[in-house]
């Protein structure tokens, strides 16, 4: 049986922590950033952790 292959996509967008969470980056910092205010941008920065059907799809792609 063949090894599983991690999308490439997938592993360049999620990390996993130690106890097994997997985050992201958050949306909206990556263009129009000018208008948008510094307390915004420094709350954009924090990763978050991801929730709902998307962790399963994530887990999938990831090959945990």
């Amino acid at each position: 049986m063949p090894k599983n292959k991690t999308h490439s996509g997938a592993k360049k967008r999620f990390k996993v922590t130690g106890s097994g969470k997997i985050m992201h980056e958050q949306r909206n910092k990556r263009h129009l950033l000018e208008h948008k205010s510094s307390k915004r941008k420094r709350s954009l920065s924090q990763e978050k952790e991801l929730l709902g059907g998307d962790r399963k799809t994530a887990k999938k792609l990831l090959g945990i």
